[in-house]
């Protein structure tokens, strides 16, 4: 499957978010994420509170978009260069695991926000829905399925079972008063492994995936 390249159009839009995440995202690691505005955030990005509300429904979307960024399209494109012989369920799996672990600096920072805030958490999970419609074509191209019912399915639990995985990764610890009380959700300090919640959320899908691969062979 190949994409042309963006027009002038989308590749304004496109430079217009990244400046819109990267002034959020430095914003919050000065200030701190509760004292920065919308206003401020478009302020820095150059453009106007309306151009920024045509991008961003929150403060929280921008930040969280620093870590995020076009991760959707990445696991897809990564599932599409797998070689033709590997199970689509583990290339699903494998581009999942790469694309939620491997962090640069700035992504490893926005994360270190999101364990902060509540709000920020919610955004941040909120995201995993933007898996579907991607893998939703990646996986209707590899199956055939043209009328990508098969394949909607199939994203659609992906989404779910990457949220399920990134849930119990950051569920806050019990007993925190202290946090409670302060009003932001505390600390969260994220849980075991996270490549190994994303694969264990996964495995129950491998059947399904299989089952719809062999439906597909001659």
């Amino acid at each position: 499957m190949t994409t042309p390249p963006p027009g002038l159009r989308e590749r304004k839009k496109q430079a217009t978010r990244e400046a819109l995440r990267e002034a959020a995202l430095r914003l919050a690691l000065e200030r701190g994420p509760d004292q920065v505005r919308v206003e401020d955030i478009a302020e820095a990005a150059g453009v106007s509170p309306r151009t920024y509300n045509n991008y961003f429904a929150s403060r929280e979307q921008a930040i969280v978009s620093a870590v995020t960024a076009d991760r959707e399209a990445r696991i897809a494109a990564a599932v599409t260069t797998r070689p033709a012989g590997v199970r689509l369920a583990d290339a699903i799996t494998q581009a999942v695991v790469e694309q939620y672990t491997n962090t640069g600096e700035r992504e490893q920072q926005a994360l270190l926000l999101i364990t902060t805030r509540t709000a920020l958490r919610d955004a941040f999970l909120d995201t995993t829905a933007d898996i579907e419609p991607p893998l939703t074509a990646v996986i209707a191209e590899r199956l055939g399925d043209t009328g990508a019912h098969t394949a909607r399915v199939l994203a659609a639990s992906v989404a779910a079972a990457v949220r399920i995985a990134l849930e119990g990764w950051l569920r806050p610890a019990r007993n925190t008063e202290a946090a409670e009380g302060s009003g932001t959700g505390g600390l969260v300090v994220p849980s075991g492994s996270l490549p190994d919640q994303l694969r264990a959320a996964l495995a129950p899908l491998v059947p399904a995936f299989d089952a719809a691969e062999r439906r597909t062979q001659p």
